[in-house]
């Protein structure tokens, strides 16, 4: 079975490859040094501090494992100066036909996907319905609560 390729922009390519270096030196000596000191107190088999550190440590390694692997399978995505449709590493408007409020969101892979920065995923519902549409189009999202509308007023 293929990997799942990972749709990046070059900032979220940049902060992964951050996060793997920091976990692979920082964090990795941090964990080592908790776990030597546990061990250092004696009987670690009724050790909390012992335990705490060999779970961060199987964390870490899984992160490590998990961030190579995305990595490995990384496709970067350039911002697209001008562009007339909607495609990923845009930045668009959305206007509610509904309730009127425009929101601005950028499209991008599922890897980088972060509501709260509006930073929606190609894969999201929105993102689905809004790729490969040019501006002035209003498109329909089926979501749980039923079918939203939205007119793509901006791409940049």
């Amino acid at each position: 079975m293929a990997e799942k390729e990972v749709i990046l922009t070059i900032e979220g390519l940049k902060r992964l490859e951050e996060e793997l270096e920091l976990l692979k030196t920082l964090k990795r000596r941090e964990v080592a040094e908790r776990i030597k000191q546990a061990i250092e107190f004696g009987d670690i088999s009724e050790n909390s501090e012992y335990d705490d550190a060999k779970n961060e440590q199987a964390f870490i390694e899984g992160r490590i494992i998990t961030l190579e692997k995305m990595l490995r399978n990384a496709r970067v995505i350039d911002d697209l100066e001008g562009s007339e449709i909607v495609a990923l590493g845009t930045t668009i408007v959305l206007r509610d036909k509904d309730y009127g409020d425009e929101e601005e969101y950028t499209i991008v892979g599922s890897a980088e996907a972060d509501p709260t920065s509006n930073k929606i995923s190609n894969e999201s519902p929105v993102g689905k319905a809004v790729l490969g549409q040019p501006k002035g189009v209003i498109v329909e999202v089926n979501v749980p609560a039923g079918i939203l509308h939205y007119e793509i007023v901006d791409i940049r």
